[in-house]
């Protein structure tokens, strides 16, 4: 986003309302982004404490304009004859050594970076693990099919070990070179299966169960020929490819019916393509006569239909996809799970393409289902590298929030290559991090 006029005002004339932009280094000053609009006296008096003079600031951008000179108190030490000002870049060099709270800023700063880097590897290495143990669970299913049931409910039992508990969790959206895109669509839906049915309030046995029949909910599509495998609703073919489709569920419960699964697995694997309104197959089931565990995971796995279809050309943003299942497709589901999903996954899920209200471009990269409305976003900011962008927790700034979603395409050319916005969602989950005390919002 460029503004048109930027004008030069000095730091003694800023207040709460005025959009500033600072020439400094990333790591030369303790804000999240070098643009942003002044929301507390404490940001003021941080950038007194850098030692600068002066900073540009946005007339278009800004709530209001700085004060008057004449209403402006000199900085203690300022000489009015004084000829040479020092620089912004010196000036904040010089303030290192000299501000040891705008110092611990910026340590802080860095830090945070280093634990979101390093909380985005450790999700992606157990997507990829969990992924891999997937692939091989699926390849010794008809060989060693009891030895395959007990890999998928250990894992599942450490996944829901690990979503249980005290502390709330957050729905993570992963690069798409995570895992392996075969097990995309089954950890998907386990995923938000798990934590669906957690926020339903299930106990943990019928979690594991739940978890444990998402995971192996299309396994019946390993009977269908190559051409079908990978297909969904969408790109079946005629009626007859369409019937040929459908049977993957009695194919799935053929193969998994003689190893005695528990019964909310084996009922998700018979009905998650049956829909409340009886529109669903294979028996064209309705309302409560669908198990809960399977009326979960069918509404999951719709919306993972929608965002990741077999025709990435169809694909709908998370966003959209909300938004068409609860307008158009909402009597297909139960109604309270439906409605504990939207609350759980946001107006905004991770993957979706936001702008602010202060009309910087994000991008949504997680959900605490505790606090939907405040997603955790990577903000557009062409003076930090994207590689070095710090994910905002909304929650942690009350006057910042979302105002409107947009689809990809939308975006100018340089804000969609920063955000990347992914063609295929992935997601996991992640231990939420404690709320920090003191963090400015900018």
């Amino acid at each position: 986003m460029k503004d048109s006029q930027t004008s030069l005002v000095e730091i003694d004339r800023l207040r709460i309302g005025v959009f500033i932009h600072l020439d400094l280094g990333w790591t030369e000053h303790p804000f999240p982004f070098n643009s942003f609009k002044l929301r507390s006296l404490e940001q003021i008096q941080a950038l007194r404490d850098l030692g600068l003079q002066r900073v540009r600031y946005s007339p278009e951008r800004s709530d209001v304009q700085p004060l008057p000179e004449a209403l402006a108190e000199p900085a203690a030490g300022d000489d009015a004859g004084q000829a040479d000002q020092p620089t912004a870049q010196s000036a904040a060099a010089k303030s290192v050594g000299e501000s040891g709270d705008v110092s611990n800023g910026r340590r802080g700063k860095r830090e945070l970076l280093l634990a979101q880097q390093a909380n985005l590897e450790r999700c992606e290495r157990q997507f990829g693990d969990a992924s891999r143990s997937y692939r091989g669970l699926v390849q010794m299913l008809r060989a060693q099919p009891e030895q395959a049931v007990g890999e998928a409910s250990t894992l599942i039992a450490s996944m829901v070990e690990e979503m249980t508990g005290e502390r709330e969790v957050a729905i993570r959206l992963l690069s798409e070179k995570a895992g392996e895109e075969s097990a995309l669509h089954a950890l998907n839906v386990t995923v938000l299966s798990v934590l669906l049915g957690r926020a339903c309030g299930y106990d943990t046995e019928s979690l594991r169960q739940i978890g444990l029949g998402a995971l192996l909910h299309d396994i019946g599509k390993l009977e269908l020929p190559d051409r079908l495998r990978w297909a969904d609703e969408g790109t079946a073919g005629g009626p007859a490819e369409r019937r040929l489709f459908q049977q993957h569920v009695e194919h799935g419960v053929r193969l998994v019916r003689p190893l005695g699964l528990p019964p909310i697995a084996e009922e998700i694997i018979l009905q998650h393509h049956e829909h409340a309104d009886g529109s669903g197959y294979p028996a064209g089931l309705f309302g409560e006569s669908i198990g809960l565990g399977a009326r979960v995971v069918s509404l999951v796995n719709q919306y993972d239909n929608l965002c990741n279809p077999a025709n990435p050309a169809q694909a709908l943003t998370p966003h959209d996809a909300l938004a068409i299942m609860f307008a158009r497709q909402r009597g297909r589901y139960d109604a309270t799970t439906m409605a504990v999903f939207i609350r759980m996954m946001g107006v905004y899920p991770p993957g979706s393409v936001v702008q602010l209200n202060d009309e910087r471009f994000a991008l949504s990269v997680a959900v605490n289902p505790m606090r939907p409305l405040k997603p955790r976003v990577v903000v557009y900011d062409p003076e930090v590298p994207t590689e070095e962008a710090l994910i905002l927790d909304l929650e942690d700034s009350p006057t910042l929030g979302v105002q409107r979603a947009l689809k990809p395409l939308q975006l100018p050319r340089a804000v969609f290559d920063y955000l990347s916005p992914r063609k295929r969602m992935c997601y996991f989950f992640e231990r939420s991090r404690e709320p920090q005390e003191g963090s400015a919002a900018a």
